[in-house]
C-alpha cells in the first residue's frame, strides 16, 4: 500500500487544518493508522492511531483534546483534524499504516509511511 498526505500548510496560532492521507490500496481498511510529526533537529513523534475499524484511537499528551483522528475505509482516507495550533505543532506530519488492526505510538509497529505533508504554525 502507498500512502498520500496532504493538508499541510502556513496558518497563525490558534487556526485549524485537516489533514488527509490516502491510500492506493483496499486493503488499507485491515490495518491500524497513525500520525506522526516530526520538528526540525527533534525525533518523530507520535500524534494519534486509530484502529482498523475506527472503535479505538490513541492520542499524543500534547495533543489531547485539541486533534481527532477518523477514518473513511470506504474511501481509503484517514483524517487529522488539528485545532488550537501553536508553534509547538510546526513539523511535518506523516501518515503510517500499521502491521495490523491495531493500534500502536510506536514507530516500529508501522511499515508503511507516507511522504509528509508540513503544517507551520506562526505566533
Amino acid at each position: 500500500v502507498q500512502l498520500q498526505a496532504s493538508g499541510g500548510g502556513l496558518v497563525q496560532a490558534g487556526a485549524s487544518l485537516r489533514l488527509s492521507c490516502v491510500a492506493s490500496e483496499r486493503t488499507f481498511s485491515t490495518y491500524g493508522m497513525g500520525w506522526f510529526r516530526q520538528a526540525p533537529g527533534k525525533e518523530r513523534e507520535f500524534v494519534a492511531a486509530v484502529s482498523w475499524n475506527g472503535g479505538f484511537t490513541r492520542y499524543g499528551d500534547s495533543v489531547k483534546d485539541r486533534f481527532t483522528i477518523s477514518r473513511d475505509n470506504a474511501n481509503n482516507a484517514v483524517y487529522l483534524q488539528v485545532s488550537s495550533l501553536n508553534p509547538e505543532d510546526t513539523g511535518v506530519y506523516y501518515c503510517a499504516a500499521g502491521a495490523n488492526s491495531g493500534i500502536s505510538q510506536n514507530t516500529r509497529f508501522y511499515n508503511t509511511w507516507g511522504q509528509g505533508t508540513l503544517v507551520t504554525v506562526s505566533s
